[in-house]
């Protein structure tokens, strides 16, 4: 019988390389418009983190602003690299993002789960899921700090899941979707004990499977589902922000119950050209596996 290996090789190195275009033609295009930005005009922070997804937000819920500092006239964008560790499972995300005069975000990530532990519990002969997350977003009303109402934007992110076998034999209905989110985000100067405070809301239609790592639609629900996500946080100072993060999850596959995503986390902004993230996650229950707890460290470098 003819090995189908080195097909499945030339496929994965494909990927791979298109991935790399991809996230190169995105650095390059950030990179050039560097005389453009400088440091850009907006507050210290209000460029946010990068999520999982690789937009800007916190690390599991986007926001409503854009990546980087870039405001009117001005270009900019992110790269980040991020490592989520659970009791059972590992999940390492990268990738950078575009930002077009504070009004447009284009990105790109690519994440990579580890699940060595259910290969051993199921014996899957598979220990690790991967998926490409391609994201536009764009603001279409308002400002985080300087309007009355919050800054509203719109945004849009086609996912591909690279490793579909498996999620398939579970009832997972696809390897590809689309989302579309509308967020929130605002602002309050001095609202806490003479502290700002930022205040974000998301609503998004999916049918992704622990975010599309595990495919997309399932047994028990094949179509879309409008799910509410949110972030607080409170600046410390002018460098910290300690707040948390609530994202929903649809529940598609009989096999596994998903369960919402949580965490607390801390940001540091040294400066404008770097952040580090540290979270403590809760992630719930992940493809049989419970209680999935465990810590979130990510690096942003801005330009």
């Amino acid at each position: 019988m003819a090995s189908t290996a080195p097909a499945r090789c030339t496929g994965v190195i494909h990927i791979k390389k298109t991935f790399f275009r991809h996230l190169l033609i995105l650095l390059l295009g950030a990179l050039s418009s560097i005389s453009h930005a400088g440091n850009g005009s907006r507050f210290l922070a209000t460029g946010a983190v990068t999520t999982l997804d690789g937009t800007a937000g916190g690390g599991i819920v986007p926001m409503a602003v854009l990546a980087g500092y870039s405001d009117r006239e001005q270009q900019g964008g992110s790269a980040f690299v991020s490592r989520t560790k659970t009791d059972d499972y590992s999940l390492v995300a990268y990738g950078a993002a575009w930002n077009w005069r504070n009004r447009i975000e284009l990105s790109i990530a690519r994440q990579t789960l580890d699940l060595s532990t259910l290969d051993q519990k199921l014996s899957l002969g598979h220990d690790t899921f991967q998926q490409t997350v391609y994201g536009a977003k764009a603001r279409i009303a308002g400002d985080v700090l300087y309007t009355r109402i919050p800054q509203l934007s719109i945004g849009i992110q086609h996912r591909r899941q690279h490793d579909f076998d498996i999620p398939s034999l579970v009832g997972a209905r696809d390897d590809t979707d689309t989302e579309v989110y509308l967020s929130a985000t605002k602002v309050f100067l001095a609202a806490l004990a003479g502290r700002n405070v930022i205040v974000n809301g998301a609503v998004r239609s999916t049918r992704a499977n622990q975010a599309g790592l595990i495919g997309f639609g399932g047994d028990l629900r094949a179509t879309q589902t409008v799910v509410a996500e949110g972030s607080l946080g409170v600046f410390l100072n002018r460098h910290l922000l300690l707040g948390g993060e609530y994202r929903q999850m649809p529940d598609n596959l009989s096999f596994a119950r998903q369960d919402d995503w949580k965490d607390i986390f801390i940001a540091w902004f040294p400066d404008r050209q770097w952040s580090v993230t540290a979270a403590h996650v809760d992630l719930g229950s992940i493809a049989t596996l419970t209680d999935q707890r465990g810590w979130y460290l990510s690096v942003e470098g801005t330009f």
